[in-house]
């Protein structure tokens, strides 16, 4: 029997993704573990393996498709010992068998179509006829008068019927001043308008940016990205939903970068250079679990705190930002942690992150140093609860310790604090924490 195979789910928020490359042709024989496509999914491109054997038929998606749905068949594979000519090609989605078209309401209810006829008519009720709730006797009326007298709040008791046998109708209550209802005709009203639900009022509709006119200037349109689809929509609810505070210090970095230098020449042998960013991830791992108030995700009814620091690396790659994760770094050695980021940052660069090395994450760094900026202040990554951007170092006059005027190496850092979680001052705490752990480095390897 032939295998249907479907584009997969290789991200929890995939919902769709491009098949960016075919890797087999129609008539491959695969077997379990080869690679059959690499599919660009709303965070990398990744590859997809063959789980079962057998040789490749169909092929139903081009490469290069975008905004294939996640379950979609996207090839067909014939088992071994199957002709391959003779399997059938991938079954289209199962569409639902057409209802039965509701019956008309005026066909459900022959009483209520019968009483406006015979009222239109000027025609008695048919015998034994009774309307909804108990008859009132006294009051010759039709159904459809007591209904309308009860919505319209009018004594039927006070109106002279026009119909037959002084029968009050319908145009009778129309005529009718508004007064007061009947006790048990109002009682039912009520009651029924108490009991019926009240709507739900419709959704927002969402915040869709319009689209600018392209000026008649030479330029290249490039098509976007799932990646970069997924930074626009990121970024966007973060700033729309997310009420960020900023606090920034000064930091002097000269101790910092004396040990960077020691550390380098005693890595030297194994490999092993460590950048700043390395040292200053470690520290912000470190001043989380110091400030736990800061190491939070907010919920709409619950705040959760984490029991350790698992920090996002912003890496800037061809097809945009993304934000692999050092997990456990407040437990881990700055070698280690400089390892791993070296690790990470190529993998992204090449678009082969798995789903397990960029999600989750406690807290984000984003460092742009690297190219003279001085100070910025960058978005936070929902859910989590803060992230810290690190700008250049460079010599600037300041106070010293003894209260003398001279020159250090200072770097503005700024953190980014969901205000729903996290208080001013104890984002302060946090910044505050950061810079003594920088200045006076050797708590980092302690």
């Amino acid at each position: 029997m032939a295998i249907e195979i479907k584009m997969p789910t290789l991200s929890p928020t995939m919902e769709e993704g491009t098949l960016a490359k075919w890797l087999v042709k129609a008539g491959d024989v695969v077997k379990s573990g080869d690679i059959l496509a690499e599919i660009e999914t709303d965070k990398a491109t990744m590859e997809f393996e063959a789980v079962d054997e057998g040789t490749i038929v169909v092929l139903a998606v081009p490469e290069g498709t975008d905004g294939v749905k996640v379950g979609t068949v996207i090839a067909t594979l014939a088992m071994e010992g199957e002709e391959a000519s003779a399997a059938p090609p991938p079954s289209p989605a199962a569409s639902p068998a057409p209802s039965p078209a509701p019956a008309k309401a005026e066909a459900a209810s022959p009483a209520a179509r019968t009483e406006e006829q015979a009222e239109d008519h000027g025609l008695p009720p048919s015998p034994g006829e009774q309307p909804g709730g108990e008859r009132d006797e006294r009051v010759k009326a039709s159904p459809l008068a007591r209904r309308l007298a009860a919505a319209k709040g009018v004594e039927l008791a006070g109106l002279s019927g026009s119909g037959p046998n002084g029968r009050i109708v319908k145009a009778d209550v129309e005529r009718a001043e508004p007064g007061a209802a009947p006790v048990t005709v109002a009682k039912e009203a009520a009651s029924a308008i108490e009991a019926a639900p009240a709507p739900a009022p419709p959704p927002p509709p969402p915040l869709q940016p319009k689209a600018a006119a392209v000026p008649d200037i030479p330029h290249e349109a490039t098509k976007l990205s799932n990646v970069r689809k997924t930074i626009a929509r990121r970024l966007t609810e973060s700033k729309q939903t997310v009420p960020h505070i900023y606090l920034t210090v000064d930091v002097r970095l000269d101790a910092l970068l004396k040990l960077r230098g020691e550390l380098n020449s005693s890595l030297e042998s194994r490999g092993i250079k460590l950048s700043v960013n390395d040292l200053l991830v470690k520290a912000l791992a470190l001043s989380l679990m110091a400030e736990p108030k800061c190491n939070v995700m907010f919920t709409p009814d619950q705040l959760i705190t984490f029991w350790r620091a698992d920090i996002s690396v912003a890496v800037s790659t061809p097809t945009g930002l993304i934000t692999p994760v050092v997990t456990e770094a407040d437990t881990k050695s700055v070698s280690r942690i400089a390892t791993e980021v070296k690790e990470l940052a190529g993998l992204a660069r090449d678009g082969k992150l798995k789903p397990e090395q960029y999600q989750g994450g406690t807290a984000s760094i984003s460092n742009m140093g690297m190219y003279g900026i001085k100070q910025f202040d960058a978005v936070i990554n929902p859910p989590q609860g803060m992230i810290l951007a690190v700008g250049a170092g460079e010599k600037r006059p300041c106070v010293m310790p003894d209260d003398s005027l001279g020159v250090a190496t200072v770097m503005s850092a700024t953190g980014s604090f969901d205000h729903r979680a996290i208080d001013g001052a104890d984002g302060a705490a946090l910044m505050r924490a950061f810079r003594e752990l920088v200045e006076k480095p050797l708590g980092l390897l302690a």
